[in-house]
Formats: structure tokens, C-alpha cells, sequence
């Protein structure tokens, strides 16, 4: 599923709300999670999961083209942590309903 995909899932159940309203709620309920997570908060939607930004450290990489060794500097990268009821819906196979 894509973020249109989810548009188009939320203004079928929603109703009384336009595509467009539907569309400017999922915009703004990214923006603010990616606002949250670049000032170094952390995310909990609980049954869900929880997102964070962790630190990597330098390293020596290599480049995969040529195999050259690359000074990778350190980074920050989202991560995501899936939530109890979340993994248990999607081992136990109750999916997409």
C-alpha cells in the first residue's frame, strides 16, 4: 500500500469528507512525524509500533561497484519498532480487514 493507496482507502470509510480533506489530513499527519523525528523525538502509536532516530557510527565501507574502501561518516537513520498487537495480528495471519 501507498500513501495514495491510503488516501484512497480513508475517503471511502470517511464519508462525509472530500478526497482532497482526506488527502491534506494523511500530509499533515506525515509532516508531523517527520518534523518529530527531525527534532529528535520519538514516536509511539500504540498496537502499532514506535519510530526513532538512531545514530550510526562511522565506519570503512566499500564502494559495491568498484570495491574500494569509502569512509562512511556517521548518521542518522528512522527506525522503525513494530508494536505487540501489530506482530501478533500479522503472524496470526488477521490481516486486511
Amino acid at each position: 500500500m501507498n500513501k495514495s493507496d491510503l488516501i484512497e482507502v480513508v475517503s471511502e470509510r470517511v464519508k462525509n469528507l472530500t478526497r482532497r480533506e482526506v488527502e491534506v489530513i494523511i500530509d499533515t499527519i506525515f509532516d508531523k512525524m517527520t518534523g518529530a523525528l527531525s527534532g529528535g523525538e520519538r514516536i509511539e502509536i500504540r498496537g502499532f509500533g514506535s519510530f526513532e532516530v538512531r545514530v550510526r557510527e562511522p565506519r570503512q565501507g566499500r564502494n559495491p561497484k568498484t570495491g574500494a574502501q569509502v569512509y562512511v561518516n556517521t548518521r542518522k537513520v528512522p527506525f522503525f519498532k513494530v508494536g505487540k498487537e501489530l506482530r501478533e495480528r500479522v503472524n496470526n495471519g488477521a490481516g486486511a480487514a
